[in-house]
């Protein structure tokens, strides 16, 4: 508790000297390309990456390819999934030209830096990561090597750039910290290449999947950003409710009707308990049509300039071609410092 106490403390600092010297602050953002982005991607990170955006924080956003087998089989559908985050962080506002868009696996140098990552990490601290124990858990199989060390992967991600500042929920400290660690050791070791990052907390809500769940693709409990009116619609009006016509906010034994509670509060900038108050007794077919027009409404500007941006089949393609090729520059500087560091330049 306290360390988290001192990380809340620290990132209002941070906060503070963004304000003052943005210039100074190198980010690294990202997320697997499992499936569509959807209203937990863009309440939970998309809103922080335009934050820091518009402050004039220079952005890395990687969409981590490569680490979509951490947990799964296959890559089936992932150059789709990479190409429909490309719109939607372009119908949400983010500027190709200030943050930097690339994919994982279009950046060789990024992943080679794993080698001498993995020598400065030992076994047990990678077992003891609370993401991996939970990955692990969740998929019900034997942990495969590149869910054992998806810390360091995500570690390479985050120092390929010199990124300084990572912006975390309370979950993804300790990752943030296995990449502290990996750079104060090699540091030590070898000499000082890199930043030693620091996590930037984001008071961002967590925001529920249609069952009560956290929304998440692999629970299929989402309203993706780029389904129609009609779609969402339908997937709420799907949602598990009950038969007490008084509507109430209380997710332990109410998960349906809370969850969309929490929806249609979100998107119109409410309270939970104030909209269960105002819907009071109309019951659940009131609550999906409360929670469908505000999705609807909140999304519209989103979906038509996602809509227009996909009337050009290579758009995607050319932002993720500009940020790969500025990422390769940097990361090949990083590795040929990181090589020149430890004496295997020839």
């Amino acid at each position: 508790m306290e360390s988290f106490t001192a990380a809340e403390r620290r990132s209002a600092e941070l906060t503070r000297a963004i304000d003052r010297t943005p210039e100074t602050f190198r980010v690294l953002t990202g997320e697997r390309p499992t499936g569509a982005l959807h209203l937990g991607h863009y309440f939970g990170s998309i809103i922080e990456r335009l934050r820091l955006q518009r402050a004039g924080v220079q952005t890395f956003l990687v969409l981590a390819d490569y680490q979509v087998i951490t947990d799964r089989d296959t890559t089936a559908r992932v150059q789709e999934n990479v190409h429909s985050a490309v719109l939607d962080y372009l119908a949400a506002g983010l500027d190709p030209q200030q943050t930097t868009i690339f994919a994982h696996s279009a950046v060789p140098a990024l992943n080679q830096l794993l080698l001498p990552f993995l020598s400065l990490v030992t076994e047990a601290e990678l077992h003891r990561n609370p993401t991996v124990k939970a990955e692990a858990a969740a998929s019900g199989r034997a942990l495969s090597g590149l869910l054992l060390t998806y810390p360091v992967h995500q570690a390479a991600d985050i120092l390929f750039c010199k990124g300084n500042l990572v912006p975390v929920g309370k979950d993804n400290l300790p990752h943030v910290e296995i990449t502290r660690v990996i750079a104060r050791r090699f540091n030590d070791r070898y000499g000082p290449v890199f930043p030693v990052p620091e996590a930037l907390l984001t008071a961002t809500p967590e925001v529920p999947g249609l069952d009560g769940r956290k929304m998440s693709k692999s629970y299929g409990n989402t309203i993706a950003l780029s389904m129609t009116a009609d779609e969402t619609a339908t997937v709420i009006r799907r949602t598990t409710t009950d038969f007490d016509r008084r509507i109430t906010f209380d997710p332990d034994t109410r998960p349906g009707v809370s969850a969309l509670l929490s929806t249609a509060a979100l998107c119109l900038d409410t309270t939970p308990q104030t909209l269960a108050e105002q819907i009071g007794d109309a019951g659940s077919g009131r609550l999906k049509q409360v929670t469908t027009e505000a999705v609807n409404e909140f999304l519209a500007g989103h979906r038509q300039r996602r809509q227009q941006l996909a009337q050009d089949p290579d758009v995607a393609l050319r932002v993720l071609r500009r940020g790969n090729d500025h990422a390769n520059e940097l990361a090949d500087d990083t590795l040929f410092e990181v090589r020149k560091s430890m004496g295997t330049v020839y």
